[in-house]
């Protein structure tokens, strides 16, 4: 799929109309269409080549052409043509956290920046805090930001990264030529973020050549950085690199656990190994009197049995204990796809969701769940059209009637803000009246660590709240958590008896793994939550599940898998 791919070109468009004097109204359809894209299940490219572009909710004639142009000859003379007009620096500036259109544009206009550094700069000599709209605290945001940029540089998020091996593993699983194939890497042990992405495969007898030379004439190939007979390197149009290795059948399990586990776990098993008179390398497991002929390697499964382990499944080789627990055949039983019961955070029409739910009900039925938490935003957040009390006791109603006629069942939850003193954005009269409460912070993310903290524990007292929503408040590679210390938030939730989401959408993966590991360790209950907003997104429970696969989660360890009836006495018994 070049959703991604296509929804990012609109974006740029976007931004880049909002440096010059274009109509708002213009610029909020590139903005509309690219989330749209970004957001729609179906690929772009069949919806191309079957005309059917057009047919898509916001998207007209103008933009679908514009889409048509870039699929066909993967470039856009318009957008080509914008660029020209502005320092291709503007983009860059414009992207880091706390900046945009708007300030990018001042900035450009009133002190000619054109560049980070001559931004780090002006931020250096104050001049930021002389500019309408702009103040010594604007000027820190945005430093901050620019060191959040660099620190993440080269990195992209996990489902980009997915989302990029599987498109070029299906191109090369085109050609009969191709035996094996799969990601290796970070990307395998599915780490929320990427720095490149490493593919190994094996391929017929002297076609090493054939597969490497396709492989490096992709459409997304900006430049070879390497190329061999059975390895080659590639930076891709979005600059990031791509290793490609063709490796002999005989090896590839040793290859792909050497190239999977992180550097600490390939340490730990050299060692383990030593131990043992073996040595273990990407060619195979091999004795230490004998380094001519591996004694296996064609298989992940036999590499860790020969010495004495369990399979270490690829989410846990971080060597975070797993080792030594493989060694006892001990490793914890991971959650699957198929213990997933249902959904605790969605959002629909009722606030900043683009569905009703019916239609949210009809996907949760496509996806075989037994129930969905319904949880739009409470009153007081209104940037995300938070659902006033009476149309709270309105959506109550609604669910009733729908849950009369559908298999799957729905909760009515909602996504209380935690206000700035610690007290819940509804009263308590009201938050009795719904089946699920998770509460958040979304305001008020420059406090103190103490005041978030003192907001957090009071909040966390109400014996409505069943749990917390994206506890960190992180976006990645856009924005760092607010000032929190994790630790006491763990301790509040085991003291509180209050349950902790991991936020499955792509920007969030918040809770992060460490924590999900530390939280289960303390016999904190977690949840999945996809924080949908289009039913498309309900499909990122996903990556919710890549996390608690790395945080070593079990079935029992989460909400999310208990039946209807479970669920239903849980909820209440926290009340």
């Amino acid at each position: 799929m070049r959703n991604k791919e296509v929804s990012q070109i609109l974006y740029e468009i976007a931004n880049l109309l909002s440096l010059g004097d274009e109509n708002p109204f213009r610029i909020r359809a590139y903005e509309k269409a690219a989330q749209i894209i970004e957001s729609i299940p179906e690929d772009i490219e069949d919806l191309y080549k079957t005309q059917k572009l057009k047919t898509i909710p916001g998207i007209g004639e103008g933009i679908s052409e514009k889409i048509s142009e870039y699929l066909t000859t993967n470039k856009l003379l318009y957008l080509e043509e914008l660029r020209k007009k502005f320092p291709s620096g503007l983009l860059e500036i414009m992207n880091i956290p706390g900046m945009g259109p708007k300030k990018t544009k001042i900035i450009y206009e009133k002190l000619n920046i054109k560049t980070i550094d001559e931004l780090k700069e002006a931020i250096k000599q104050h001049k930021l805090r002389t500019l309408d709209g702009f103040g010594e605290k604007t000027e820190k945001n945005i430093l901050e930001g620019i060191q959040l940029k660099e620190k993440s540089k080269g990195r992209i998020l996990l489902s980009d990264a997915i989302e990029i091996s599987e498109n070029i593993i299906d191109e090369l699983k085109k050609y009969k030529e191709i035996k094996q194939i799969s990601p290796a890497g970070s990307l395998r042990r599915k780490k929320e973020t990427v720095g490149d992405i490493d593919i190994l495969c094996t391929v017929e007898t002297k076609k090493e050549k054939f597969i490497i030379d396709k492989f490096t004439q992709l459409n997304i190939v900006k430049k070879i950085i390497a190329k061999g007979t059975t390895k080659a390197t590639i930076l891709t149009k979005q600059d990031l690199q791509i290793d490609l290795r063709v490796v002999n059948p005989s090896c590839y399990g040793a290859a792909m656990q050497y190239f999977t586990g992180s550097k600490e776990h390939n340490i730990a098993l050299r060692e383990l190994a030593n131990k043992i008179g073996l040595t273990i390398n990407e060619y195979g497991v091999f004795k230490l009197t004998d380094n001519e002929k591996p004694i296996v390697g064609k298989t992940e499964e036999e590499v860790y049995k020969i010495l004495s382990l369990q399979y270490i499944q690829p989410e846990l080789r971080e060597n975070r204990g797993e080792i030594e627990l493989a060694q006892k055949n001990k490793l914890p039983l991971l959650i699957q796809p198929y213990d997933i019961k249902g959904d605790i955070h969605i959002h629909s029409k009722y606030s900043d969701g683009k569905n009703s739910i019916d239609e949210i009900v009809q996907k949760a039925q496509d996806m075989n769940y037994e129930w969905i938490i319904i949880t739009d935003h409470s009153q007081g957040l209104k940037v995300a059209n938070g659902t006033s009390i009476s149309e709270l006791y309105k959506k109550i109603d609604e669910i009733k009637k729908i849950n009369k006629k559908t298999k799957t069942k729905i909760l009515c939850g909602t996504e209380v803000d935690i206000l700035y003193d610690g007290k819940l954005d509804y009263p308590d009269d009201v938050l009795k009246e719904v089946d699920f409460v998770i509460c958040a912070i979304h305001t008020g993310f420059k406090q103190t660590q103490q005041q978030i903290l003192e907001r957090i524990k009071i909040a966390f007292q109400n014996k409505y709240v069943h749990a917390m929503s994206h506890p960190s408040g992180r976006l990645l590679n856009k924005r760092n958590p607010y000032k929190i210390d994790m630790n006491r938030v763990l301790e509040y939730a085991k003291e509180f008896g209050v349950a902790l989401e991991i936020n499955a959408f792509p920007d969030r993966l918040d809770l992060s793994d460490n924590y999900c590991k530390k939280a289960k360790e303390m016999g904190i209950k977690l949840t999945i939550g996809t924080d949908a907003h289009y039913v498309s997104q309900m499909e990122y429970m996903k990556f919710g599940l890549y996390v608690a696969q790395r945080g070593w989660l079990e079935k029992d360890n989460l909400i999310n898998t208990l039946s209807y009836d479970n669920l239903v006495k849980f909820l209440k018994n926290r009340r």
